[in-house]
Formats: structure tokens, sequence, C-alpha cells
């Protein structure tokens, strides 16, 4: 498995592993209608009604720098995380919405080498680190009206 395997699939487990989180997927994924997409995002909430609450995953860019000691490089990469709820007032999904993404920055925050995976974030001049939340707010998805959140994260590696 690559570097950039490793970092995908450990942003994807630990994004899983926030309980109640729906379905999440180690790609953004496509569907020809919206009835597929609706199934590929399709959760089953305690109720038991199915509803769309998904994720994707894909790497949005990728830096490299010498590094100082030698032949070695560091490898930025920057990832874009989206997920996707159904509107439901009655339930106040938007803040059902929020919880998780807490749930999955503290998750990250906690340990930001994913498992070991990831190499230890160098300290930046503006010191951000962990997952950023970039855009919130409503889209038409799958044929429904969903709240959708933008995150980014970024993951290092030296080589």
């Amino acid at each position: 498995m690559s570097v950039l395997e490793a970092h995908r699939a450990a942003i994807v487990a630990t994004l899983a592993a926030v309980p109640d989180i729906g379905v999440v997927h180690d790609r953004e994924r496509y569907a020809a209608s919206n009835a597929d997409f609706s199934r590929l995002y399709s959760f089953k909430a305690a109720d038991g009604q199915p509803h769309i609450r998904g994720w994707w995953v894909r790497r949005s860019a990728t830096q490299e720098r010498s590094h100082l000691l030698g032949p070695r490089y560091e490898q930025t990469h920057t990832w874009t995380v989206r997920g996707f709820l159904s509107f439901n007032d009655a339930l106040a999904s938007e803040i059902i919405l929020d919880g998780l993404v807490e749930q999955f920055r503290a998750a990250v925050r906690a340990d930001l080498t994913l498992g070991g995976i990831c190499q230890p974030p160098p300290r930046s001049e503006q010191g951000v680190d962990g997952v950023q939340v970039v855009e919130v707010g409503p889209v038409h998805f799958a044929g429904a009206l969903c709240h959708s959140v933008l995150l980014q994260l970024d993951t290092w590696s030296l080589q």
C-alpha cells in the first residue's frame, strides 16, 4: 500500500469510527440517477427510517519539499472530506451534523498521526492543524434537500 493509500485509509477509518456517522466512501462516488445516489448514501437512523447521511474523501492537493536531512523529502497531502445529511427540522438535523463533525475533529485532534500512519505535523507559522471546517450550507443532493459540510485536513509523510 502506498503512503497516499495508507493516509486515505486512515482518514476513512477515523471518520467511520464516529458513531452514527453514516456511510463513508473512500472516494467521491458517481451515480447516473438521484435514486442511485440516494442508495449510495442511504443510512438507517435509530428509528429505522432511511435517509441520506454519507461522506466521501478526496486528495485535493500535494506539496513536496526537500528535507534538511539529505535526500529525503516531506510531502503534505491536503484532503477534502464532504458530508451530506438529509434536512429534518423536527430532529434538528443541522445540530446532528455539527455534532458529527465535531466528533471527527476531536478524533483527529487527539491523534494527528491517525494511528501512527502519518508523520506528526510540522509546526506551521499559522499554527493550523487538524480538521478545518471550510463550508457549511444547504444543497440539493440525490434529489433531496440536504445539509452539506466541506472539511479539509492535511497529512504528512517523510520519505
